[in-house]
């Protein structure tokens, strides 16, 4: 067997330390990078807030920006952004699918965590496989999304084929990793009503968004359902209920509303809320004009930006499987049985507990920098909520406050999307490797809840 050693002393005892170090290392490089002159369009520094934003969100895959992305940045800082967006999407995807089968132990790396605190190698073997297989699904995502959206272009609105190539390109890998970035002031505004552009974007999206691990189970079982793992059962069925309900909801919301499906004909409506209820699940384009949008289906979108997408994926929020396993629990309770099932499977107690405290720190993460936003800006509760949550979910939807939160406001939301990319992620990872068999039990004493 041939191990490596790997630099900076790597631990899978603190796998947090590696995520946060990785990470933070590309977002200060993309800093520098955008802070060059030859990144701006005017040649002059766009200044280290403004890169270190443009990065974060970049790296982050969220797709809030202070500045617009077509009009401030050169061809240069347009390359760095979807550069920075692939390497983003790529080590969320690729370090979030080797710490989920390292929990479940499909590694078979069991034996070998001991090994490495003393030896401080790792066998490469399964992990270059699983790695090889993250990138090239990605690409092979990335390059038919960007095949469909290239001949739209070129036929449908005539770009030249260099232009066609760069906006296809570009879009693709910016959806597929769900990221939001567009090369235009108003989004994908302009789209609404074309199926080709919208519908490619959403499905690159959902693909995206669901997880490798789910993903490549579907590809190998998709004809057989019950010989799908929880993790899929859950991603799948809260996924599709989750996109069907959101579509329902702004459909009933927005029908007659004027700022938004209320001048589009009955198929565009139907698009149009169909595309509304992808995006808020961490991808963070939009067709309609968000700022037009009733409070009611803020609230909306405020929740699915709160959940996100799967887990293992380019999506961000506490993830549907969360929410699934809660909704499981919750079930159950009311039900009056002591274990809670998932088909044929029963969730053991310590996933039940991950759930809930993953849940529980993302809504005391979100009304404490509410707060903060609150008080750091003139803005009102609706919108300050929404660009929280959105940072948070690393959904990139905004109501159009971003540029003007101020310096104090700005750093704010680049902890909030540095933490609600990572922290999911590593504190997922952490709690299910950091279990503790207890040899005693204290005597049960129930409470009064409720």
């Amino acid at each position: 067997m041939v191990s490596v050693r790997l630099p900076f002393t790597f631990r899978f005892q603190q796998p947090a330390q590696v995520v946060v170090a990785g990470f933070g290392l590309v977002i200060a490089v993309g800093t520098l990078l955008l802070a060059l002159p030859v990144a701006s369009a005017s040649g002059e520094s766009a200044g280290w807030m403004a890169a270190l934003f443009t990065s974060t969100s970049a790296v982050c895959v969220t797709g809030l920006a202070v500045v617009d992305t077509e009009s401030h940045w050169s061809a240069f800082g347009e390359v760095v952004i979807a550069g920075l967006v692939q390497v983003g999407g790529l080590g969320i995807m690729t370090l979030a699918t080797l710490f989920m089968l390292l929990v479940s132990g499909r590694l078979g790396l069991r034996a070998r965590i001991a090994a490495q605190a003393e030896t401080k190698t790792l066998s490469m073997s399964d992990v270059r496989r699983v790695v090889r297989k993250v990138v090239l699904f990605s690409l092979l995502c990335e390059s038919v999304a960007a095949a469909v959206l290239v001949a739209r272009f070129l036929i449908g609105y005539g770009e030249p084929f260099g232009r066609a190539l760069y906006l296809g390109a570009f879009h693709a890998v910016t959806a597929f990793n769900n990221a939001g970035f567009a090369l235009w002031p108003d989004s994908l505004v302009r789209f609404v009503s074309d199926p080709w552009i919208c519908l490619t974007i959403a499905f690159a999206c959902i693909v995206g968004g669901l997880g490798f691990p789910v993903v490549f189970e579907l590809a190998r079982a998709w004809r057989h359902p019950r010989k799908w793992s929880v993790l899929t059962r859950i991603t799948v069925g809260t996924s599709l209920a989750l996109l069907l309900l959101g579509t329902l909801v702004f459909l009933a919301t927005e029908w007659s509303n004027p700022g938004t499906l209320g001048r589009l004909d009955d198929p565009g409506k139907v698009l149009a809320a169909f595309f509304t209820a992808v995006m808020p699940r961490s991808a963070g384009f939009n067709t309609l004009d968000i700022t037009q949008l009733y409070p009611s289906s803020w609230l909306a979108t405020d929740l699915l930006m709160f959940i996100g997408g799967g887990s293992a994926g380019t999506a961000g929020g506490i993830k549907v499987t969360t929410i699934g396993l809660l909704a499981f629990v919750v079930w159950a309770e009311m039900r009056g049985e002591s274990r809670v099932n998932v088909g044929r499977r029963r969730l053991p107690d310590t996933t039940q507990r991950q759930a809930v405290t993953i849940t529980t720190l993302g809504v005391a993460l979100v009304g404490l920098a509410t707060y903060l936003l609150l008080a750091l800006t003139p803005h009102g509760l609706d919108v300050v909520l929404f660009e929280v949550i959105s940072a948070f979910g690393t959904a990139g939807m905004t109501t159009g406050i971003t540029a003007s939160l101020g310096t104090a406001g700005h750093l704010l939301l680049v902890v909030l999307m540095f933490i609600g990319r990572i922290g999911p992620l590593t504190l997922g990872s952490a709690l299910a490797l950091n279990t503790r068999a207890r040899h005693y039990e204290l005597p049960e004493e129930r409470v009064i809840v409720g």
